[in-house]
């Protein structure tokens, strides 16, 4: 070591004696041969005597300047004397006793920590080391090493490690020194090597052998010696030397004792620590299986039930609740496999798809195998490897799926089909060559159905009724094939036809008008039964006559909403099942409740209860009925009803439910069916319930959800609709349940079925309900139903909508794969006149293009689409200025067939279609190529969109929020150097979000990312971005939660909120327009002046690389909870966003300012 020279702290006296006494050593440092060793002797012991009877002189040597530290250390790495090495060690363990992290920073810095360990190597080299030397030694090592991150890696290249290993093995009775020696292996356990070297050299067994049952002697050593256990234990060849030699009884066994004596509950710590090596044991297959075996699941699910009472006991319910979730044997499914109920049989199978993949999967192949570690033998136990495991991360190290290449990032117009293959689609826009000379611009609106619509045959449908039980469908597998191009598969089995549902007024009496508020009555034909079951005929009406529904009037709440035409609407539709029945919500409508719906606050603990009452199954197996009650693998009966308990159905449009197990008299698992043609994307379900009774609390499990977290976490609820509160005057879907969680579960999926990976667990997504109706039908859904059939029904009402100063053209973009058509729209104003100026101006309105459910489970982008076509319908002023402004293409339903057969994710190609952007197939994915296909034709016409908006929803963030493209953002969150020419950009991708955050009270700023990543560029947002080059190109996201800011914050979002969203987008392009127009492009210049304000300052607010790329947004729970997924708390804006009141808006007062 440099010798260093004595400096002093500017403003400590020279005299001070500490210093005096520090310059002496300094001196005799510096000597070539030290020959006073009783002088260095005696200087060392008066700076001790100092230090142990002045504070102040502690702070002397360690102030800042002072180089008394490294005096210190150079005088111990010169001197051989055993006193003057005594005296040195207790300064240093004085200094580093107090004065934090910053002193032992100072002491690794100047090289302490290898001078201490050399020091530790010499002493064990001798045939009899010091007893003090030693424990002295590691007294300072165990201060030392949790602040020194590379200590493990020193300790191993000094050879220190079997120094200490060998102390311990000789002093296993002399607790003086065992307790620092323990202290320092626990610091050589975690890293990962040393633990393995360790393990080799016996130390696990050492480990046994100190810790025991219960005692109140030398407790601190039992924790120092459980807590290096844990450490070792980490290792799987440690775990596994554990396992062969029955150490897992043993653990338990020492657990139960303790847990039976520390009766006050004094050494929760140490129980603690126990628990803590049972659960690295049981990270590796062999560990769950002597668990399981050692009987551990009831001996830690008796601990625990008798700790829940005492709440300073939640660590160890939390951990062994943890462990016995890890040790449930892993089960499959109870499906005979779980690929969908359904299959579509495809014109055109790709090789590579996943359909062909799917299809050619082995028999066997949904069993499940425990291969959580199968690779355990590659752990790595090299002595010489030099690790950077222990390296901190960067703090700001790039997200590896942001794009990273520039000439991806450039957004660039490429024609990647021949214009002439194009001009097919020249006849969806008319409106660019449009001469209105044989319009007398009158009104010509027509309110009846289309002729297409009314000449499609006819189909049995079921309504549902308090006192009906659906009838079984015939076999879909066996689906017959389809007439005619259009045409709806007939099934034999025809219960109630359409044409025999006839609406009449009940008679009008006070009592009765007092008693419905004013609903009408759907009669039904008794004589053709509509209560079929398996094998007899259900329930009739005691008339024998006619079978009363009492329908609720809604029509004055819900212009768009018509029974009889939703009906007309349903026989078009073409369902792989061959669906008979409507959902009483569907046919009959949802009127937004005028209360408040709070976001749900959590109950403390209450995961941990579900998970112990999921853990009883496998403790108390006889309890468990295990009664299937539902089941659309049964397809000759598929309702199996005994009157003992709840009826489930799910066969109707957009209906998702497979399987309903009745596990406990009031308690239920639930089995979604998967994608068709897919055997995955489990998280929408919409289904039917009834045969319940009243003010008993009824707990439903959905136990195949896949998503690692879920809102329901945070305070999201399920939606309800009663048909009792529906005749009752209150037709609406409502949010209820309680103790609602979601969390992994012991069901899982083999590595093939997962696609390649290892086996993954599905996730329970848990509640609970009271009914409060006799004889009731409920419904239940993930969020609220949208059908196919329920566009159709608005968009034949907006039609008949239209006045003379509205062009709205409906026309067919192409036909799925199920045979339903792909709707598209074209509204814009109508011109003033045929006047040339007029035509001209009306076909050179920039285009702006909406596409929306492109997956069917999010539902609210239909409800956000809803709230836009019927502001853009309207009649209102704003309105009719945005029509002037623009032509809007819309497709209010990119994905037809995955909405009306229940998916969640896929169309029937068994595919995602937001993942098909890049080159869609016509034949497997025909509304993305057609979609595109209208896109490339505009650029290659010059008309390029002003705005592209995709409406998705969000099941793991609140507010609603936008993603759009930039390459300066991008760029800015990783460590690509780009030149400012690469970064050029116009900031008017941020100008849509920017007033959308201040007109739509539910809309988040702060949520909202441009950042493009390597997974979504097959995207709509990023591929019309890239290739189309639209620079507005957005996805508007929609919470399933509610909002955490602004005027909604701490409300869930209903269907109010989010048409209101749909609405409020239409203003906020409105004001987009002026500040785009030429008349506005000096005031445009400032506004660009202030994004580029805005976007500095958000660039300067970064504080972690996931700012833009975020998969949650909450803070963790108290309790303990493994979802698997991490979450980062957002920033959380007081003020609330002022709402748009239209008659105030700045349209009419020509004013547009941004501010």
């Amino acid at each position: 070591m440099n010798k260093p020279k004595m400096a002093t702290e500017k403003g400590i006296p020279s005299s001070s004696r500490v210093l005096m006494l520090l310059g002496q050593l300094e001196r005799l440092n510096g000597e070539a041969v030290v020959t006073d060793i009783e002088a260095i002797r005696q200087v060392t012991g008066k700076i001790l005597h100092l230090i142990q009877t002045q504070e102040k002189t502690r702070k002397e040597i360690m102030t800042k300047g002072s180089s008394g530290m490294e005096v210190i250390l150079t005088s111990l790495e010169n001197t051989r004397d055993l006193q003057t090495i005594l005296n040195i060690l207790c300064i240093l363990n004085e200094l580093l006793t107090v004065g934090g992290g910053r002193r032992v920073g100072v002491f690794v810095s100047k090289g302490g920590t290898a001078i201490v360990l050399q020091l530790l190597v010499q002493s064990g080299k001798e045939a009899s080391p010091s007893e003090e030397l030693m424990l002295h030694l590691h007294s300072l090592l165990a201060k030392v090493g949790p602040k020194d991150r590379k200590f493990g890696i020193k300790a191993r290249l000094n050879g220190a490690l079997n120094v200490t290993v060998n102390l311990l093995k000789q002093n296993l009775q002399n607790h003086k020194l065992l307790l620092p020696c323990l202290q320092v292996l626990r610091v050589y356990s975690s890293n990962s090597v040393n633990a393995v070297s360790l393990g080799k050299s016996g130390v696990v067994e050492l480990m046994f052998k100190v810790i025991g049952p219960y005692s109140k002697k030398n407790t601190t050593l039992l924790k120092v010696a459980l807590d290096t256990l844990a450490a070792l234990l980490k290792s799987k060849m440690n775990a596994r030397r554990a396992v062969d030699r029955a150490h897992v009884p043993a653990l338990l066994a020492i657990y139960q004792d303790w847990h039976r004596n520390d009766t006050r509950h004094r050494h929760m710590l140490i129980r603690k620590s126990i628990l803590g090596c049972i659960k690295n044991i049981t990270n590796i297959k062999l560990g769950r299986k002597a668990f399981i075996d050692a009987d551990g699941m009831r001996i830690l699910y008796n601990t625990s039930a008798e700790c829940l009472p005492v709440r300073t006991l939640d660590p160890l319910v939390n951990t062994s609740s943890l462990i016995m979730r890890k040790c449930f044997p892993k089960n499959r499914l109870p499906l005979p496999t779980i690929k969908s109920v359904f299959h579509h049989p495809l014109q055109h199978v790709p090789a590579s798809g996943p359909v062909a993949q799917l299809y050619s999967q082995p028999p066997g192949v949904d069993d499940v195998v425990d291969e959580s570690d199968d690779n355990e033998d590659t752990e790595v136990d090299t002595e010489n490897d030099t690790e950077n495991e222990e390296d901190e991360k960067d703090p700001r190290a790039q997200n590896d799926d942001i794009e990273t290449d520039i000439n991806k990032l450039r957004s660039r117009q490429v024609l990647t089909r021949p214009f002439e293959e194009l001009r097919v689609y020249e006849r969806f826009f008319r409106e660019f060559s449009e001469d209105f000379q044989d319009c007398e611009f009158e009104s010509g609106k027509s309110t009846s159905p289309s002729a297409s619509d009314a000449s499609k045959p006819l189909r049995s449908i079921i309504i549902p009724t308090a006192h009906s039980t659906p009838r079984p469908l015939t076999d879909p597998r066996n689906k017959p094939p389809r007439p005619d191009k259009g045409e709806p598969p007939r099934l034999k089995d025809t219960p109630v036809d359409l044409d025999s549902i006839s609406i009449s007024k009940a008679p009008e009496s006070k009592l009765e008008l007092e008693l419905v508020q004013g609903l009408s009555q759907l009669l039904l034909d008794a004589s053709q039964s509509v209560n079929g079951g398996c094998g007899g005929e259900g329930p009739q009406e005691e008339s024998g006559e006619q079978a009363v529904l009492e329908v609720p009037d809604t029509a004055a709440l819900l212009p768009l909403h018509d029974p009889d035409l939703y009906l007309v609407m349903v026989k078009g539709t073409c369902s792989v099942p061959g669906y008979t029945e409507v959902a009483y919500p569907d046919y009959f409508g949802h009127v937004a409740p005028n209360f408040r719906e709070h976001i749900l606050e959590r109950v403390y603990g209450v995961q941990r209860s579900k998970i112990f009452q999921d853990i009883e199954r496998l403790i108390h197996p006889t309890d468990i009925l295990d009664k299937v009650v539902y089941d659309l693998d049964l397809q000759s009966c598929p309702v199996i009803d005994d009157g003992e308990c709840l009826k489930f159905n799910s066969q109707f449009e957009s209906g998702n439910l497979r399987k309903a197990i009745q596990v406990r008299k009031f308690e239920y698992d639930l089995v979604l069916n998967s994608d068709i043609n897919s055997n995955h994307y489990h998280q929408w379900f919409y289904f039917e319930v009834s045969s319940m009774r009243v003010g008993v609390p009824y707990r439903f499990n959905i136990i195949n959800c896949e998503k690692s977290n879920s809102q329901f976490n945070y305070g999201m609820q399920v939606l309800m609709y009663s048909v009792q509160d529906a005749i009752s005057g209150s037709p609406r879907w409502v949010r209820t349940g309680s103790d609602i969680c979601y969390y992994k579960n012991h069901f899982s999926r083999s590595s093939i079925a997962a696609g390649g990976q290892k086996g993954k667990s599905y996730y329970t997504m848990t509640f609970t309900v009271t009914f409060q109706h006799k004889d009731d039908v409920c419904y239940f859904a993930y969020h609220y139903p949208y059908t196919y059939s329920t566009l159709k029904m608005h968009l034949q009402k907006l039609r008949a909508l239209r006045t003379p100063q509205i062009y709205y053209r409906q026309e067919q973009l192409c036909e799925t794969l199920g045979g339903n058509c792909c709707p598209l729209l074209t509204i814009t104003a109508m011109p003033e006149s045929t006047g040339n100026d007029h035509i001209c101006q009306f076909r050179n309105r920039p285009v702006v293009f909406l596409t929306a459910r492109v997956h069917p489970g999010e539902t609210n982008a239909s409800w956000v689409m809803k709230g836009t076509l019927e502001f853009l319908m309207s009649s209102s002023p704003l309105a009719q200025s945005l029509r002037e402004s623009y032509i809007f293409k819309i497709i209010p339903m990119l994905n037809p067939d995955g909405v009306i057969n229940g998916n969640h994710r896929c169309s029937l190609s068994g595919e995602d279609l937001n993942r098909q952007w890049l080159t869609p197939s016509a034949e497997l994915h025909p509304t993305i190529y057609h979609t595109k296909s209208l896109l490339q034709y505009l650029t290659a016409i010059g008309r390029t969109p002003l705005v592209f908006c995709d409406y998705h929803g969000h099941s793991r963030k609140k507010n609603v929020f936008m993603y759009g493209c930039s390459i300066k953002e991008t760029v800015w969150q990783t460590n690509v150097s780009a030149s400012s020419s690469d970064l050029q950009e116009d900031l008017g991708y941020r100008t849509l979000p920017k007033l959308l955050s201040q007109l739509a009270p539910a809309f988040s700023l702060s949520s909202c990312s441009f950042v493009v990543e390597r997974s979504k560029e097959s995207t709509a947002r990023v591929v019309v971005w890239r290739e189309i080059g639209v620079q507005r190109s957005y996805t508007m996201e929609s919470t399933l939660c509610g909002c955490d800011q602004g005027k909604y914050k701490g409300l869930q979002i209903g269907t109010r909120e989010l048409e209101e969203m749909g609405s409020q987008f239409c203003v906020a392009l409105l004001r987009l327009r002026r500040l785009t127009s030429p008349l506005e492009l000096r005031n445009h210049h400032t506004h660009l002046l202030d994004m580029e304000s805005d976007l500095i300052e958000t660039r300067c607010n970064i504080t972690c690389p996931t700012t833009y790329v975020m998969e949650e947004d909450e803070p963790a729970f108290l309790e303990e909870v493994d979802y698997s997924a991490e979450s980062d708390e957002e920033n959380d804006p007081d003020a609330d966003h002022a709402h748009l009141d239209p008659s105030s808006d700045p349209e009419f007062t020509h004013q547009d300012s941004l501010t």
